[in-house]
Parts: structure tokens; C-alpha cells; sequence
């Protein structure tokens, strides 16, 4: 007998962020988010994503054990401005008993009806800067802090239980020294004297968020095409810029201006946290927080998180100043591998500029679609 209920204490909701702690112990490859951190993404006080959006969290039971967890999201500014009427599901995790699956998902096809939606999609979270899709290929490989991992079995409950594939997303991996400076140093010398562009590089957190609210809005301006898109509010840009722009390395941040200091680009990179997260299991204190500075400082793995271009600038080889800005940071701080976040299979585009470097596809992630 499978029992489902929704989220309705702290306690329980502490439950639903641990239960991957136990789905997953001693998976090398699963990264454990922090906590506190992540009892904060479902705090509606601290969340500025609950002002456009409905969340219920739900849990199953079976003989009085946490057996899978879900969370059924409503993004009323897709619903009625967007028009487009989805149910949205995420942070899904559930032990390998389709029957569990199925009745969780029923929980969010209720609440879909209810609200007269036409389809639900997941998983995803809040909006495009949360985790998003099913692992289905890349067990093997470490995951990262902006990503869920899972087992190989959720893709075949899934699709047991009649959901289809909507978007796939992948995730790429080169060696540092695949990336050669003669590949782009003449083009975006040529592109900043066309264009009458400055790359911009900073040393101090105040300098990367001088220009920081310029980044959102043109994180909105070159991602608003994206069939997944929902902009980003201006509370949600504080708490993004507290939460990840406040600590990223700021010679990890490039940005790209015109001759009148208007931002026509950006790169948003970061160092690896991912094995500093495991040895935190979950707590900052008394030693996580030391284990996430020494990576911040010296971890040899480097994240593309976000890259933006101008709409008005696509096209047009601006990504090279970006690049060439950041080979020279990376080279100096030695790194070696570069990785990059999970990018729509359709993207072709970001493809064709990373293909010189020899980028090896690590993993491929999905997201699954089923009509209301």
C-alpha cells in the first residue's frame, strides 16, 4: 500500500530535501546539495520564485517508510502571460517501484486538472536557472551542484506510465588543453575594433555586481526565444545575486560591453564544487564550509553555468571575446577540465562554436511530457 501526503511541517519538508541522502548513500557520483541551502529554495519567505508560482511538496509512504518524493509546481507567469498551460513537476526521486511513481505523479495530475492545465512537464523547477530534466545517460560521471542525478530506472517508469520525451538536454566535457588561443585571439581582436566592444574582467565581487542587474536583463533579452523560458523578476535577480554572484569567483565572470558601457555579453563560469559537496554531506558547519572554500580557491574543473549574447550581437562572433577572456583566467589558475551545463539537443548553434575544441558527450538528460 502506497501512501502519499502532502508536505505540511519544517519536519517533514526536512525530510522530503534528505530522502536522496538515503536513495543514494554511496553513489560516487551523486553530489548532495547543502541542506539549509536547499530547505531555503522551498521557503516561500526566502524564495522570491513563490510570488509567480504554487509549489506543493509530497511524499510517499510504504510501511511507514519514505519510498519517493515529488514537487508540483505552478508557474502562473507561463500559465497567463505565456499562454502556456503546463503543469510542472521536479525534485522527483523515488526507489525502483513504478507503482510509487505512479502515485506521485497522480497527486500533480490532480492539481494540473484542477487548475485546467493541458499537459505536465518535468522534471523542472521554478524557472530556467533551476535543475532540470532525467538523467539517461552518464551514470558513470560525476554530477554537479546545478544538476540532479538519478538512477537509470526513472526513465523507464516514465515511460511505463505513458510520458513522452519533450526536450533533451546535453552535457559536454573537454580537457583545458583542447582549447587553443590561436582558435579565437585574431577573431575577437577584429570583432572588438568592428563592433567597438571591451571585454570587461573584474577583480572584486563590488566591480562584478556594478553591472549585475545589466547581466539579468540581458540573461532575459538573449534567452526569451527558449521555448522553457520565463524571465527573471527583479526580486528574483537580488536573490540570484546573493545566492550564486555574490560568491563565484569574480575572475570567474566576463562580460562584454559596447563603446557606451552597455553589456552585449556575458559569461557566467565557476569553479567545481562537486566533490567539496560530498565531503560536506549536506552541512556547512563544523567542516563543509572549509571544503567549499578550498574548491572555490583551487579546484582544477571549471563549470560553464550561463553564457548570454545580445540578440542584436548573435551571430556576429562575439562568444570569442568571452572565450579568449576566459583562456587567459584559466590559464593561469591551471585548470584542466572544462564542463559544461546541460544545453537544449536543439541548440545547435552553442554546438558549432564548442566543436573546434572536442568536446566528448558525457551525459544526456531529458525532460518527460504527458497531456492532462
Amino acid at each position: 500500500m502506497i501512501n502519499v501526503q502532502e508536505v505540511s511541517t519544517k519536519k517533514e519538508l526536512k525530510q522530503f530535501v534528505k530522502f536522496p541522502f538515503s536513495l543514494y548513500k554511496n553513489n560516487p557520483n551523486w553530489v548532495p546539495p547543502i541542506i539549509s541551502e536547499e530547505m531555503a529554495v522551498f521557503d516561500k519567505e526566502k524564495n522570491p520564485a513563490f510570488d509567480t508560482a504554487d509549489a506543493h511538496f509530497f511524499l510517499a509512504y510504504k510501511n511507514d517508510t519514505i519510498v519517493g518524493r515529488i514537487a508540483a509546481i505552478v508557474n502562473h507567469t507561463e500559465i497567463t502571460k505565456q499562454q502556456i498551460k503546463k503543469m510542472r513537476f521536479g525534485w522527483f526521486d523515488v526507489i525502483d517501484d513504478v507503482t510509487v511513481t505512479d502515485a506521485l505523479l497522480q497527486k500533480v495530475t490532480a492539481i494540473g486538472k484542477k487548475k485546467d492545465l493541458e499537459f505536465m512537464e518535468g522534471p523542472v523547477g521554478f524557472s530556467n536557472l533551476d535543475k532540470v530534466g532525467v538523467l539517461i545517460e552518464g551514470f558513470e560521471h560525476l554530477g554537479t551542484m546545478i544538476t540532479w542525478y538519478n538512477h537509470p530506472y526513472y526513465k523507464e517508469h516514465l515511460e511505463q506510465l505513458g510520458f513522452v520525451k519533450e526536450k533533451e538536454h546535453l552535457e559536454w566535457r573537454m580537457p583545458f588543453k583542447n582549447i587553443k588561443l590561436e582558435h579565437f585571439a585574431k577573431a575577437q581582436d577584429l570583432i572588438k575594433r568592428r563592433y567597438q566592444l571591451k571585454a570587461l574582467n573584474f577583480k572584486s565581487t563590488k566591480e562584478v555586481m556594478h553591472y549585475a542587474d545589466n547581466m539579468f536583463d540581458l540573461f532575459n533579452e538573449s534567452y526569451s526565444k527558449l521555448s522553457t523560458f520565463t524571465p527573471i523578476t527583479n526580486k528574483q535577480r537580488e536573490y540570484f545575486k546573493k545566492k550564486y554572484i555574490s560568491f563565484i569567483n569574480p575572475e570567474y565572470i566576463k562580460y562584454v560591453a559596447d563603446k557606451d558601457d552597455n553589456l552585449v555579453a556575458f559569461a557566467v563560469t565557476m569553479p567545481s564544487f562537486s566533490r567539496a559537496l560530498q565531503k560536506a554531506n549536506g552541512k556547512l558547519f563544523p567542516f563543509g564550509i572549509f571544503h567549499l572554500l578550498k574548491a572555490k580557491k583551487k579546484s582544477k574543473d571549471v563549470i560553464f553555468y550561463l553564457i548570454g549574447v545580445h540578440p542584436d550581437y548573435q551571430n556576429k562572433g562575439v562568444h570569442a571575446i568571452l572565450f579568449n577572456e576566459c583562456y587567459l583566467t584559466f590559464d593561469k589558475l591551471g585548470i584542466e577540465n572544462c564542463i559544461r551545463t546541460p544545453e537544449l539537443e536543439d541548440n545547435t548553434a552553442i554546438q558549432q562554436i564548442w566543436k573546434r575544441f572536442d568536446p566528448k558527450l558525457c551525459k544526456r538528460r531529458r525532460t518527460y511530457r504527458k497531456n492532462l
